[in-house]
């Protein structure tokens, strides 16, 4: 075993051991670490959502400045059309040098006439006839250049409701080898390519928010810095920052170490529902 497949990353299980010695895939995960890992989310399973239809085929974007998992909406008895528009996006895992989980993301192109230059995670609209693994593997081919083959889909987590009611499934998958990934972004989609450490967003230290109110409703968004070793800033926020605390969060079996503070979404559906303030939020 070489010294990279040694280190350990931190995933706070006690029975990590355990899961170790009887897991039966005969799969090379690369570590030890990742195989333990990609175990425990094969049995995750997403909270229920009274109102998402698992087969609804029909399209929709990924940014927002806000949104909240579907078992919030669910518990605060937010309904939502059956044809609510539906996407997926990709988050793609790899262990890094010092044996912490990283994850990947984008830098939208500066040409694109919506959520130009903003950071997202691989993904878009769902295609007819696609489910949501399917959609965020397409999408990261299309938007980075990620082969399929070389991702392995270990869970699908439960998808968040944005602010235009459009609802996004995170879609987790492992990359063993990453170093035979090479990275192409597409052009007329993405600017930059770059990964960032997963706890990164269960920390306070490069995290801080805004506090906003939209009609009557008051909502919160998490901001986080990044300086990339290149010089780069990245700022990561609005539903990609929610989406990213929540999937940390059950990847790494730990809470935020800041409140997340979950907005009145019964308000806000009102409000794009009525037609009030066009349906965004400022």
């Amino acid at each position: 075993m070489t010294n990279s497949e040694s280190r350990d990353l931190h995933l706070g299980s006690s029975h990590e051991s355990k899961q170790l010695r009887t897991f039966v895939s005969g799969e090379d995960w690369g570590t030890p670490a990742l195989r333990v890992l990609a175990d425990r989310l094969r049995h995750y399973r997403a909270p229920s959502s009274s109102w998402a239809p698992a087969d609804d085929e029909t399209h929709g974007g990924v940014t927002s400045s806000v949104g909240m998992p579907t078992s919030v909406a669910s518990a605060n008895d937010i309904k939502v059309s059956p044809t609510s528009k539906r996407a997926a996006v990709l988050l793609c895992l790899f262990q890094g040098a010092e044996g912490e989980l990283r994850v990947i993301l984008t830098k939208r192109a500066g040409s694109l006439s919506s959520h130009s230059g903003e950071v997202a995670l691989p993904g878009g609209k769902r295609d007819e006839g696609e489910d949501d693994k399917a959609t965020a593997l397409r999408e990261a081919h299309e938007e980075i250049g990620l082969e399929p083959s070389h991702v392995r889909i270990v869970a699908v987590l439960e998808p968040f409701l944005s602010k235009h009611l459009l609802t996004v499934t995170p879609v987790v998958g492992i990359v063993p080898e990453h170093h035979k990934f090479e990275p192409r972004p597409n052009a007329g989609e993405v600017d930059a390519i770059f990964d960032v450490p997963l706890e990164m967003f269960l920390k306070d230290e490069r995290h801080r928010t805004e506090d906003r109110q939209w009609l009557d409703v008051q909502y919160r968004v998490h901001y986080f810095d990044y300086d990339a070793p290149d010089g780069k800033k990245f700022t990561i926020w609005g539903l990609t920052a929610s989406i990213l605390i929540h999937a940390a969060s059950i990847i790494l079996q730990r809470q935020p170490d800041f409140p997340e503070f979950w907005p009145d979404f019964d308000a806000m559906t009102k409000h794009v529902r009525d037609g009030k303030g066009s349906g965004n939020l400022p």
